[in-house]
């Protein structure tokens, strides 16, 4: 299997390179749709800003959304889930509109959110053979949807409950980091894969 990363030019992605690497698949990495459209699945890594990220994504937009709405399997992680919502509060630019949303900042007096959290988990695919889950989160912001029917995992940070996980078709985000969330966060990428064939 064929994974590319989007390379928004914003930092290191070896630990996810490694992470995906783990479950047997090849990864490259994109800086356009066409070469993200000819993998197998697309991944949006979590690092760097909205702003900065999604004016690189400007570039391939209508493309790379279009590739996503039309079946590509893709994983957002952290800002890369934030980046498949319409806009944010984080920055200038648009997101890709794949899931309507607003990507809003978390209301505890301390951020960002850094450390070990737990996550209510739906039935879905995505948490297979994960009976309970605690994942790395790094974040300041979190998305919103139009509609709670594409949230499929919750967690909670200073009394704010926000979505973990969204699902609209094969689009997935976690706003979370699996690649720095030791084996459950393994295998929830398994997990992507799997449904990715």
């Amino acid at each position: 299997m064929n994974v590319a990363i989007f390379d928004y030019g914003t930092g290191n992605l070896h630990s996810l390179r490694k992470a995906i690497e783990e479950t047997g698949a090849r990864v490259s990495f994109v800086q356009d749709a066409r070469s993200a459209a000819s993998a197998d699945a697309l991944v949006l890594p979590g690092v760097g800003a909205f702003g900065s990220a999604a004016a690189r994504l400007t570039r391939s937009g209508a493309e790379l959304r279009d590739a996503i709405r039309n079946g590509l399997p893709t994983l957002g992680i952290c800002l890369g889930m934030q980046l498949l919502f319409d806009r944010s509060d984080e920055g200038s630019g648009n997101g890709l509109g794949v899931i309507p949303g607003r990507v809003r900042k978390m209301k505890a007096d301390r951020l960002p959110q850094m450390g070990w959290n737990e996550v209510e988990t739906t039935a879905d695919p995505l948490f297979d053979a994960l009976p309970s889950l605690t994942v790395y989160y790094a974040n300041s912001y979190v998305a919103r949807p139009a509609r709670q029917e594409y949230v499929i995992a919750w967690s909670e940070h200073a009394g704010e409950r926000f979505p973990a996980a969204v699902r609209s078709g094969s689009a997935i985000g976690v706003q979370f980091h699996p690649e720095k969330s030791g084996g459950s966060g393994l295998q929830l990428i398994a997990n992507f894969l799997a449904g990715a064939r």
